[in-house]
């Protein structure tokens, strides 16, 4: 059951530096919206905030809302990992845990919940999230294997069967394929094709053909200069953004004038 994001004047603070600024969006259920702009712009760190993921660095704090479903992540009492469970993530270089089995990869964020599995419902689990990540064909024969004895290609899409073990609502994916080859980035832009059915997914790219190619939406951030804030300047149909956008700087980044 994929759900409905709304954000509400976010900024984002890394102590006192203001890193993100008044932050407004909307993101669709069952859709994908992708990310775009400049390094250093507050692609990533806002893409963070919509799983409380950047409350992991020190001194990082936020205001505003952010609501899913109408409930505010940031809300009192509000548990940050139950909020991960929701909101999965997937990062730009496949992490699966060295030392564990493919098998154990995909459990470990169930395991992690202390959730109680017995071994028929986890031989299932594990076997549905390779399927959904499009890996089980090519896997199935060495569960028992170590995680990363697989291709780059292939630890990523391990990854995604990891973030959707433990059933999330939203995939947040930050530059999944800048790692990856293109034929392995061409397998996860499918797979995102696929996954959209059932997820809201929400994609940083610095990859243009890449966000014309996978997203519904596209949200154009931009910085005015070292040190100051990042801020969304342009959100709107991918088609729309990529052909005639309403804003001078989107265009010229779309069309590769810009930096």
């Amino acid at each position: 059951m994929s759900k409905r994001i709304e954000v509400s004047d976010l900024n984002v603070y890394y102590s006192k530096f203001l890193a993100v600024e008044g932050v407004s969006i909307d993101i669709e259920p069952r859709s994908v919206t992708a990310f775009i702009g400049p390094s250093g712009c507050g692609k990533s760190t806002f893409l963070r905030t919509l799983n409380r993921m950047h409350e992991a660095i020190p001194g990082a704090r936020v205001e505003g809302s952010v609501l899913l479903d109408g409930e505010d992540l940031y809300g009192p009492g509000v548990d940050p990992v139950l909020v991960r469970r929701q909101v999965g993530m997937v990062f730009q270089r496949p992490n699966p845990f060295p030392t564990m089995s493919i098998r154990e990869n995909v459990l470990a964020g169930v395991r992690l919940n202390s959730r109680k599995i017995s071994k028929g419902d986890a031989d299932d689990l594990v076997e549905k999230s390779l399927t959904g990540a499009n890996l089980w064909n090519e896997v199935k024969d060495r569960l028992d294997k170590p995680g990363s004895g697989l291709s780059g290609g292939q630890q990523q899409r391990l990854c995604i069967a990891r973030a959707i073990a433990v059933s999330p609502e939203v995939l947040l994916m930050d530059e999944p394929c800048s790692a990856l080859d293109p034929i392995s980035t061409l397998a996860i832009e499918d797979l995102i094709d696929q996954l959209k059915q059932e997820y809201t997914i929400v994609i940083v790219t610095h990859n243009m053909q890449q966000a014309s190619r996978v997203s519904d939406r596209t949200a154009f951030f931009n910085i005015a200069g070292t040190g100051k804030p990042g801020k969304l300047i342009e959100y709107d149909d991918t088609s729309k953004i990529f052909s005639t956008p309403s804003v001078q700087a989107t265009e010229d980044y779309v069309s590769g004038r810009f930096g």
